[in-house]
Protein backbone atom coordinates (compact mmCIF):
# COMPACT_ATOMS: atom_id res chain seq x y z
CA UNK A 1 0.00 0.00 0.00
CA UNK A 2 1.59 3.34 -0.97
CA UNK A 3 2.20 5.83 1.79
CA UNK A 4 -0.36 8.60 2.13
CA UNK A 5 1.03 12.08 1.55
CA UNK A 6 2.11 13.69 4.83
CA UNK A 7 -0.30 16.18 6.36
CA UNK A 8 1.69 18.74 8.31
CA UNK A 9 -0.22 20.83 10.84
CA UNK A 10 1.20 23.41 13.18
CA UNK A 11 1.17 22.17 16.73
CA UNK A 12 -0.15 24.36 19.56
CA UNK A 13 1.46 25.77 21.65
CA UNK A 14 4.79 26.34 19.89
CA UNK A 15 7.57 24.12 21.25
CA UNK A 16 10.46 25.53 23.21
CA UNK A 17 12.98 27.13 20.89
CA UNK A 18 11.17 30.24 19.74
CA UNK A 19 9.62 29.08 16.48
CA UNK A 20 6.70 26.90 15.48
CA UNK A 21 7.58 23.60 13.89
CA UNK A 22 5.32 21.32 11.90
CA UNK A 23 4.24 17.89 13.08
CA UNK A 24 3.28 15.19 10.56
CA UNK A 25 -0.01 14.44 12.27
CA UNK A 26 -1.87 11.16 11.74
CA UNK A 27 1.07 9.52 9.96
CA UNK A 28 3.34 6.52 10.45
CA UNK A 29 7.03 7.42 10.31
CA UNK A 30 9.40 4.64 9.32
CA UNK A 31 12.70 4.18 11.09
CA UNK A 32 14.44 3.54 14.38
CA UNK A 33 12.40 5.28 17.08
CA UNK A 34 15.33 7.04 18.73
CA UNK A 35 16.56 8.45 15.42
CA UNK A 36 13.08 9.57 14.35
CA UNK A 37 12.33 11.10 17.74
CA UNK A 38 15.50 13.14 17.44
CA UNK A 39 14.05 14.84 14.37
CA UNK A 40 10.75 15.78 16.00
CA UNK A 41 10.31 19.13 17.80
CA UNK A 42 10.63 19.04 21.56
CA UNK A 43 7.67 19.45 23.90
CA UNK A 44 5.21 18.50 21.15
CA UNK A 45 3.20 15.55 22.49
CA UNK A 46 0.42 15.35 25.04
CA UNK A 47 0.78 11.60 25.53
CA UNK A 48 3.27 8.86 24.74
CA UNK A 49 2.04 5.27 24.75
CA UNK A 50 4.89 2.77 24.43
CA UNK A 51 4.69 -0.98 23.92
CA UNK A 52 8.42 -1.71 23.61
CA UNK A 53 10.07 -5.08 22.98
CA UNK A 54 9.71 -7.20 26.11
CA UNK A 55 13.04 -9.06 25.78
CA UNK A 56 11.24 -12.35 26.37
CA UNK A 57 14.47 -14.38 26.23
CA UNK A 58 12.78 -17.37 24.60
CA UNK A 59 15.11 -20.31 24.11
CA UNK A 60 12.85 -23.03 22.71
CA UNK A 61 9.65 -23.59 20.77
CA UNK A 62 6.36 -23.92 22.62
CA UNK A 63 3.81 -26.61 21.74
CA UNK A 64 0.22 -27.17 22.78
CA UNK A 65 -0.93 -30.58 24.09
CA UNK A 66 -2.49 -31.30 20.66
CA UNK A 67 0.99 -30.91 19.09
CA UNK A 68 0.28 -27.58 17.39
CA UNK A 69 2.99 -24.95 17.68
CA UNK A 70 2.26 -21.74 19.62
CA UNK A 71 2.95 -18.65 17.50
CA UNK A 72 4.90 -16.75 20.14
CA UNK A 73 7.23 -13.80 19.86
CA UNK A 74 10.39 -14.90 18.07
CA UNK A 75 11.06 -11.81 15.93
CA UNK A 76 14.49 -10.21 15.73
CA UNK A 77 13.15 -6.95 17.19
CA UNK A 78 12.64 -8.71 20.54
CA UNK A 79 16.17 -10.13 20.77
CA UNK A 80 18.89 -8.52 22.90
CA UNK A 81 22.32 -9.93 23.68
CA UNK A 82 22.19 -9.03 27.40
CA UNK A 83 20.31 -7.11 30.05
CA UNK A 84 22.87 -4.34 29.68
CA UNK A 85 22.06 -4.02 25.99
CA UNK A 86 18.34 -3.91 26.74
CA UNK A 87 18.86 -1.31 29.46
CA UNK A 88 20.85 0.92 27.10
CA UNK A 89 18.09 0.60 24.50
CA UNK A 90 15.43 1.45 27.12
CA UNK A 91 17.33 4.46 28.41
CA UNK A 92 17.78 5.79 24.87
CA UNK A 93 14.12 5.67 23.84
CA UNK A 94 12.80 6.90 27.20
CA UNK A 95 15.20 9.87 27.06
CA UNK A 96 14.12 10.66 23.52
CA UNK A 97 10.45 10.49 24.52
CA UNK A 98 11.02 12.79 27.50
CA UNK A 99 12.45 15.43 25.16
CA UNK A 100 9.38 15.50 22.91
CA UNK A 101 6.82 15.17 25.72
CA UNK A 102 5.12 18.37 26.85
CA UNK A 103 5.67 19.36 30.50
CA UNK A 104 1.94 18.74 30.96
CA UNK A 105 2.01 15.42 29.08
CA UNK A 106 2.27 11.88 30.37
CA UNK A 107 3.76 8.57 29.33
CA UNK A 108 2.31 5.08 29.53
CA UNK A 109 4.50 2.02 29.01
CA UNK A 110 3.36 -1.60 29.09
CA UNK A 111 5.41 -4.69 29.83
CA UNK A 112 5.65 -8.05 31.56
CA UNK A 113 7.85 -9.41 34.32
CA UNK A 114 10.59 -9.84 31.71
CA UNK A 115 11.16 -6.10 31.37
CA UNK A 116 8.79 -3.85 33.32
CA UNK A 117 10.92 -3.64 36.47
CA UNK A 118 13.97 -2.59 34.47
CA UNK A 119 11.85 -0.04 32.59
CA UNK A 120 10.45 1.34 35.85
CA UNK A 121 13.87 1.82 37.41
CA UNK A 122 15.17 3.63 34.31
CA UNK A 123 12.05 5.83 34.25
CA UNK A 124 12.85 7.00 37.75
CA UNK A 125 16.55 7.41 36.99
CA UNK A 126 15.63 9.76 34.12
CA UNK A 127 13.47 11.96 36.33
CA UNK A 128 10.01 10.72 35.40
CA UNK A 129 7.47 10.60 38.24
CA UNK A 130 5.35 7.41 38.34
CA UNK A 131 1.66 8.07 39.10
CA UNK A 132 0.27 4.54 38.93
CA UNK A 133 1.05 1.02 37.99
CA UNK A 134 -2.02 -0.49 36.35
CA UNK A 135 -2.46 -4.23 36.13
CA UNK A 136 -4.15 -5.50 32.99
CA UNK A 137 -5.76 -8.78 34.08
CA UNK A 138 -6.44 -10.93 31.04
CA UNK A 139 -9.79 -12.67 31.10
CA UNK A 140 -8.60 -15.25 28.56
CA UNK A 141 -4.81 -15.65 28.96
CA UNK A 142 -2.78 -18.21 27.08
CA UNK A 143 -2.26 -21.28 29.31
CA UNK A 144 1.19 -22.36 30.43
CA UNK A 145 1.31 -25.47 28.25
CA UNK A 146 4.45 -26.93 29.81
CA UNK A 147 3.01 -26.72 33.32
CA UNK A 148 6.22 -25.46 34.89
CA UNK A 149 5.01 -22.00 36.01
CA UNK A 150 1.82 -20.16 36.86
CA UNK A 151 -0.15 -19.00 33.84
CA UNK A 152 0.93 -15.46 32.96
CA UNK A 153 -2.46 -13.78 33.24
CA UNK A 154 -1.53 -10.10 33.48
CA UNK A 155 0.67 -7.33 32.16
CA UNK A 156 1.71 -4.11 33.89
CA UNK A 157 1.31 -0.54 32.66
CA UNK A 158 3.29 2.29 34.24
CA UNK A 159 1.77 5.77 34.06
CA UNK A 160 4.35 8.51 34.51
CA UNK A 161 4.82 12.24 34.02
CA UNK A 162 7.97 14.27 33.25
CA UNK A 163 8.31 15.59 36.82
CA UNK A 164 6.69 15.39 40.20
CA UNK A 165 5.29 18.92 39.76
CA UNK A 166 3.72 18.22 36.34
CA UNK A 167 0.15 19.48 35.79
CA UNK A 168 -1.00 16.50 33.78
CA UNK A 169 -4.38 15.54 32.29
CA UNK A 170 -6.50 13.01 34.13
CA UNK A 171 -10.10 12.58 33.03
CA UNK A 172 -11.32 11.31 36.39
CA UNK A 173 -15.01 11.82 35.68
CA UNK A 174 -14.79 10.23 32.24
CA UNK A 175 -13.18 7.13 33.71
CA UNK A 176 -15.75 7.02 36.48
CA UNK A 177 -18.58 7.25 33.95
CA UNK A 178 -16.95 4.51 31.87
CA UNK A 179 -17.03 2.32 34.98
CA UNK A 180 -20.78 2.75 35.67
CA UNK A 181 -20.30 5.58 38.13
CA UNK A 182 -17.65 3.88 40.26
CA UNK A 183 -14.13 5.23 40.60
CA UNK A 184 -11.94 3.18 38.30
CA UNK A 185 -9.34 1.03 40.02
CA UNK A 186 -5.83 0.18 38.94
CA UNK A 187 -6.71 -3.41 38.05
CA UNK A 188 -8.28 -3.60 34.60
CA UNK A 189 -10.12 -6.76 33.61
CA UNK A 190 -9.97 -7.00 29.81
CA UNK A 191 -9.67 -9.84 27.26
CA UNK A 192 -6.62 -10.26 25.09
CA UNK A 193 -6.89 -9.34 21.45
CA UNK A 194 -8.58 -12.15 19.51
CA UNK A 195 -11.46 -12.91 17.17
CA UNK A 196 -12.40 -10.27 14.61
CA UNK A 197 -10.24 -7.64 16.32
CA UNK A 198 -7.06 -9.63 15.66
CA UNK A 199 -5.52 -8.32 12.43
CA UNK A 200 -4.63 -11.18 10.09
CA UNK A 201 -2.47 -11.49 7.00
CA UNK A 202 -2.60 -14.68 4.91
CA UNK A 203 -4.42 -16.51 7.70
CA UNK A 204 -1.86 -15.66 10.40
CA UNK A 205 -1.47 -12.97 13.03
CA UNK A 206 -0.23 -9.78 11.43
CA UNK A 207 1.60 -8.88 14.66
CA UNK A 208 2.54 -11.17 17.53
CA UNK A 209 1.84 -8.69 20.33
CA UNK A 210 -1.20 -6.74 19.12
CA UNK A 211 -2.90 -5.05 22.08
CA UNK A 212 -6.71 -4.90 22.48
CA UNK A 213 -8.36 -1.63 21.56
CA UNK A 214 -10.18 -1.61 24.89
CA UNK A 215 -6.87 -1.18 26.69
CA UNK A 216 -5.85 1.83 24.59
CA UNK A 217 -9.35 3.26 24.87
CA UNK A 218 -8.93 3.56 28.63
CA UNK A 219 -5.42 5.00 28.39
CA UNK A 220 -6.35 7.67 25.84
CA UNK A 221 -9.66 8.58 27.48
CA UNK A 222 -7.94 8.94 30.85
CA UNK A 223 -4.91 10.99 29.79
CA UNK A 224 -5.90 13.07 26.75
CA UNK A 225 -8.53 15.47 25.48
CA UNK A 226 -9.97 15.86 21.97
CA UNK A 227 -7.39 17.32 19.59
CA UNK A 228 -4.40 16.24 21.71
CA UNK A 229 -1.44 14.61 19.97
CA UNK A 230 -0.48 11.04 20.89
CA UNK A 231 2.85 9.42 20.06
CA UNK A 232 3.49 5.67 19.81
CA UNK A 233 7.20 4.98 19.24
CA UNK A 234 6.61 1.23 18.70
CA UNK A 235 3.55 1.46 16.49
CA UNK A 236 3.27 -2.18 15.39
CA UNK A 237 -0.17 -2.96 13.98
CA UNK A 238 -1.47 0.55 14.78
CA UNK A 239 -3.81 0.02 17.75
CA UNK A 240 -2.90 3.42 19.22
CA UNK A 241 -3.69 5.19 15.95
CA UNK A 242 -6.96 3.32 15.49
CA UNK A 243 -8.23 4.27 18.95
CA UNK A 244 -6.94 7.85 18.67
CA UNK A 245 -8.90 8.28 15.46
CA UNK A 246 -12.07 6.95 17.10
CA UNK A 247 -11.65 9.39 20.00
CA UNK A 248 -10.79 12.50 17.99
CA UNK A 249 -7.12 12.63 19.01
CA UNK A 250 -4.22 13.19 16.62
CA UNK A 251 -1.51 10.54 16.52
CA UNK A 252 1.96 9.88 15.20
CA UNK A 253 3.41 6.39 15.02
CA UNK A 254 7.02 5.32 14.59
CA UNK A 255 7.68 1.85 13.22
CA UNK A 256 10.82 0.19 11.90
CA UNK A 257 9.28 -2.72 10.01
CA UNK A 258 7.67 -1.89 6.60
CA UNK A 259 5.31 -4.88 6.86
CA UNK A 260 3.79 -3.51 10.07
CA UNK A 261 3.46 -0.04 8.58
CA UNK A 262 1.37 -1.43 5.74
CA UNK A 263 -0.82 -3.30 8.22
CA UNK A 264 -1.28 -0.23 10.43
CA UNK A 265 -2.12 2.17 7.59
CA UNK A 266 -4.66 -0.19 6.10
CA UNK A 267 -6.24 -0.83 9.48
CA UNK A 268 -6.52 2.86 10.47
CA UNK A 269 -7.92 3.83 7.06
CA UNK A 270 -10.85 1.54 7.85
CA UNK A 271 -11.64 3.17 11.20
CA UNK A 272 -14.58 5.64 11.13
CA UNK A 273 -13.66 9.20 12.05
CA UNK A 274 -14.69 10.59 15.42
CA UNK A 275 -17.78 12.82 15.64
CA UNK A 276 -17.05 16.49 15.00
CA UNK A 277 -18.90 17.52 18.16
CA UNK A 278 -16.18 17.49 20.83
CA UNK A 279 -18.76 17.39 23.62
CA UNK A 280 -19.40 13.77 22.60
CA UNK A 281 -15.73 12.83 23.06
CA UNK A 282 -15.13 13.61 26.73
CA UNK A 283 -16.98 13.94 30.01
CA UNK A 284 -17.09 17.41 31.56
CA UNK A 285 -14.38 17.87 34.19
CA UNK A 286 -15.47 20.17 37.05
CA UNK A 287 -11.89 21.43 37.43
CA UNK A 288 -12.15 23.04 33.97
CA UNK A 289 -15.41 24.83 34.66
CA UNK A 290 -15.42 28.56 35.50
CA UNK A 291 -13.95 29.21 38.93
CA UNK A 292 -16.57 30.81 41.15
CA UNK A 293 -16.17 31.78 44.81
CA UNK A 294 -18.97 31.08 47.24
CA UNK A 295 -19.37 34.85 47.67
CA UNK A 296 -20.62 35.13 44.09
CA UNK A 297 -23.86 33.48 45.21
CA UNK A 298 -24.36 36.38 47.64
CA UNK A 299 -23.45 39.04 45.08
CA UNK A 300 -26.02 37.68 42.64
CA UNK A 301 -28.74 37.33 45.26
CA UNK A 302 -28.97 33.55 45.09
CA UNK A 303 -28.21 33.41 48.82
CA UNK A 304 -28.36 36.22 51.41
CA UNK A 305 -26.38 37.23 54.50
CA UNK A 306 -27.80 35.63 57.64
CA UNK A 307 -29.38 32.75 55.73
CA UNK A 308 -29.09 29.36 57.40
CA UNK A 309 -27.31 26.46 55.65
CA UNK A 310 -27.60 22.81 56.66
CA UNK A 311 -24.62 20.47 56.67
CA UNK A 312 -25.39 17.34 54.65
CA UNK A 313 -29.04 18.37 54.69
CA UNK A 314 -29.40 17.75 58.42
CA UNK A 315 -31.37 20.41 60.24
CA UNK A 316 -29.43 19.89 63.49
CA UNK A 317 -26.10 20.84 61.93
CA UNK A 318 -26.41 24.43 60.72
CA UNK A 319 -24.36 27.53 59.99
CA UNK A 320 -25.24 31.09 59.05
CA UNK A 321 -23.82 33.00 56.08
CA UNK A 322 -21.76 36.08 56.87
CA UNK A 323 -21.83 39.03 54.45
CA UNK A 324 -18.27 38.27 53.26
CA UNK A 325 -19.13 34.68 52.32
CA UNK A 326 -17.77 33.03 55.46
CA UNK A 327 -19.93 30.60 57.44
CA UNK A 328 -20.40 31.10 61.17
CA UNK A 329 -20.93 27.92 63.16
CA UNK A 330 -20.63 27.42 66.92
CA UNK A 331 -18.86 30.73 67.35
CA UNK A 332 -16.20 30.07 64.71
CA UNK A 333 -16.01 31.29 61.11
CA UNK A 334 -14.51 29.76 57.99
CA UNK A 335 -15.10 28.90 54.36
CA UNK A 336 -17.74 26.40 53.30
CA UNK A 337 -14.96 23.81 53.06
CA UNK A 338 -13.27 24.62 56.40
CA UNK A 339 -16.46 24.64 58.46
CA UNK A 340 -17.67 21.49 56.73
CA UNK A 341 -14.38 19.78 57.48
CA UNK A 342 -14.67 20.62 61.19
CA UNK A 343 -18.20 19.20 61.32
CA UNK A 344 -16.97 16.06 59.53
CA UNK A 345 -14.27 15.43 62.13
CA UNK A 346 -11.49 17.15 60.15
CA UNK A 347 -12.07 14.94 57.11
CA UNK A 348 -11.62 16.58 53.67
CA UNK A 349 -14.85 18.30 52.66
CA UNK A 350 -16.19 19.69 49.38
CA UNK A 351 -18.51 22.32 50.80
CA UNK A 352 -20.34 22.77 47.50
CA UNK A 353 -21.88 19.31 47.77
CA UNK A 354 -22.11 19.08 51.57
CA UNK A 355 -23.96 22.31 52.44
CA UNK A 356 -27.69 22.58 51.67
CA UNK A 357 -30.22 25.40 51.63
CA UNK A 358 -33.99 25.27 51.95
CA UNK A 359 -35.77 26.25 48.72
CA UNK A 360 -39.15 27.99 48.42
CA UNK A 361 -40.99 24.67 48.68
CA UNK A 362 -39.11 23.72 51.84
CA UNK A 363 -36.98 21.12 50.06
CA UNK A 364 -33.28 20.69 50.74
CA UNK A 365 -30.99 21.55 47.82
CA UNK A 366 -27.19 21.42 47.66
CA UNK A 367 -25.65 24.87 47.17
CA UNK A 368 -23.87 23.39 44.14
CA UNK A 369 -27.22 23.68 42.34
CA UNK A 370 -26.93 27.46 42.66
CA UNK A 371 -23.33 27.41 41.46
CA UNK A 372 -24.32 25.46 38.34
CA UNK A 373 -27.08 27.98 37.64
CA UNK A 374 -24.66 30.88 37.99
CA UNK A 375 -22.00 29.25 35.81
CA UNK A 376 -24.25 29.57 32.77
CA UNK A 377 -23.37 33.26 32.68
CA UNK A 378 -19.61 32.71 33.03
CA UNK A 379 -17.44 31.50 30.12
CA UNK A 380 -15.01 28.70 30.87
CA UNK A 381 -11.38 29.82 31.09
CA UNK A 382 -9.66 26.51 31.73
CA UNK A 383 -8.69 27.44 35.30
CA UNK A 384 -9.17 25.00 38.12
CA UNK A 385 -12.55 25.38 39.77
CA UNK A 386 -12.63 25.29 43.56
CA UNK A 387 -13.91 21.91 44.72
Amino acid sequence: MPAAPPRSVRNRPPPTGGREEALPLDQVLQGDCVEVLGRLPQASFDLVFADPPYNLQLTQELWRPNQTRVAGVDDDWDRFASFAEYDAFTRAWLSACRRVLKPTGSLWVIGTYHNIYRVGAILQDLGYWILNDVIWIKTNPMPNFRGVRFTNAHETLLWAVPSRQARYTFQHHAMKALNDGLQMRSDWLLPICNGSERVQRNGSKAHATQKPEGLLYRVLLASTRPGDVVLDPFFGSGTTGAVAKRLGRHWIGIEREPRYIDVARSRIDGVPSAPSDETLLEAPEPRRLPRLPFGALLEQGLLRPGQRLFFRGRRRQTARIRADGMLVCRGAAGSIHQVGSRLAGDAPCNGWTQWFFEDEEGEMQAIDVLRQELRKDYPGDGSLAEE
